[in-house]
């Protein structure tokens, strides 16, 4: 999955206006134009389309955790990897999500897996029971949380 598609699912699975989007990315740390969104928001086949970098789809996870629980007391935002673990974490984080929760999100989704091997997915990288997030997964997990949040998450 590329880091504009799943800007673009975030912000129809939570229902984000450009406006709120905008406030997000500015939360994270980033600035942004509204005609730099319609950039990012655009679909590879579309003309103008510009890739959106990792450090802005951080900025934005980042700003949709600070939006929704605060900033973090005595941290500075560090940087990080983005790989579909942590994009996982933070979405989690975020919008507060038990177990039970993304569970429930991934079978909406169409996905069934284990409770561990779901644990298994927010372990460090060096764990022994570490299991990298596939693209099917956090696809899976997008969809879900579309599906879902029509219905009940805030």
């Amino acid at each position: 999955m590329t880091n504009n598609d799943i800007l673009r699912r975030v912000r129809y699975a939570i229902h984000l206006n450009n406006d709120e989007t905008l406030r997000l990315f500015a939360l994270g740390g980033h600035t942004l134009s509204l005609p730099d969104l319609d950039l990012l928001l655009r679909k590879e086949e579309e003309p103008g389309f510009v890739d959106c970098p990792d450090t802005l789809l951080a900025a934005f996870l980042d700003g949709l955790i600070i939006s929704r629980r605060g900033p973090r007391e005595n941290a500075a935002l560090e940087p990080e990897t983005l790989t579909n673990n942590v994009i996982l974490r933070k979405i989690r984080i975020a919008l507060e999500l038990k177990d039970t929760d993304i569970l429930r999100i991934l079978e909406a989704g169409g996905m069934t897996v284990s409770k561990a091997e779901l644990a298994a997915l927010f372990r460090k990288p060096g764990h022994r029971n570490f299991m990298p997030c596939r693209d099917q997964l956090l696809r899976k997990f997008l969809a879900g949380l579309a599906s879902t949040s029509r219905e009940k998450l805030p």
